[in-house]
C-alpha cells in the first residue's frame, strides 16, 4: 500500500512536470531553438536536483546510512533533504553562470514558467482528485502568480519580475502557513523559517536593485 501511494505521488509529479514543460514549449515567447535548449538544461538540472535530494538523505542521516543503508534509501525524502538540494542546485547554477556555461536569468525565467504551471497542475490534482483541502490556498496563490507572470513578463525586465514573483510567493506561503497546519510544495512541507529566509532575501534584492537604479 505504501509503495502504491509512493508511485501515485511520483506519477502525479511526473504528469505535472510534463504539462509544465509542454505549456512552456507552446506558450513561451522564445524561439524554437532556445526553447529546446532551455528544456534540455532544465531537464538536466532537474536530474541533478533529484540526485542532490538523494545525497541529502544520505548526508543528513549518515550514521544510520553507515549501519543500515537500505533503511535510509527506502525512506521517503523529507524537507531537510529538499532544502539541502535547493542550496546545492543554487550553488551549481551560480558556478555555471560564473563560468559562462549558462545564462542564468533567461534560464530562471523559463524555470519559473515551468514551475508555476507544474505546481498548479499538481496542487489542482491534490485538490480535486485527492480531495486535499489544504491545497486550496496554494492553488489560489499559484493562480495569482501565473497571472502576474504572464501580465508583467513583457512589461518588466527579468530580474525585477523574478524578484516580485519570489517575494509574492514567499509572502503568500507565510500567509497560508498562518491559517492552516502546514503548506507543501510537491508534497514537501515548507517550514516558515525557510520561506521567511527566501522572503527576506527577495525584499533585500529588490531594495538593492531599486536603490542602484536610482543612484
Amino acid at each position: 500500500m505504501a509503495i502504491a501511494s509512493k508511485l501515485t505521488i511520483i506519477g502525479m509529479i511526473a504528469l505535472s512536470l510534463a504539462i509544465g514543460f509542454l505549456f512552456f514549449y507552446l506558450y513561451s515567447d522564445l524561439k524554437k531553438e532556445q526553447k529546446k535548449k532551455h528544456i534540455e538544461e532544465l531537464t538536466s538540472q532537474l536530474i541533478n536536483f533529484i540526485m542532490f535530494i538523494w545525497l541529502g538523505k544520505i548526508v543528513l542521516n549518515l550514521s544510520t546510512f553507515l549501519t543500515d543503508p537500505l533503511s535510509v534509501l527506502a525512506y521517503p525524502s523529507d524537507s531537510k533533504a529538499l532544502y539541502f538540494a535547493i542550496v546545492l542546485i543554487a550553488l551549481l547554477l551560480l558556478y555555471k553562470s560564473r563560468r559562462k556555461s549558462v545564462s542564468l536569468l533567461p534560464l530562471m525565467e523559463s524555470f519559473v514558467h515551468v514551475f508555476l504551471i507544474s505546481s498548479f497542475v499538481y496542487e489542482f490534482i491534490q485538490l480535486i482528485v485527492e480531495d486535499n483541502s489544504y491545497a486550496f490556498g496554494y492553488v489560489i496563490l499559484l493562480a495569482i502568480l501565473i497571472g502576474i507572470f504572464f501580465f508583467l513578463r513583457e512589461r518588466l525586465n527579468v530580474i525585477i519580475l523574478l524578484i516580485i514573483l519570489v517575494t509574492t510567493w514567499s509572502l503568500g506561503m507565510i500567509s497560508i502557513a498562518l491559517i492552516q497546519p502546514f503548506v507543501t510544495v510537491f508534497g514537501y512541507m515548507m517550514a516558515p523559517w525557510f520561506v521567511g529566509v527566501i522572503f527576506i532575501a527577495s525584499i533585500g534584492s529588490l531594495t538593492y536593485i531599486l536603490r542602484k537604479r536610482d543612484a
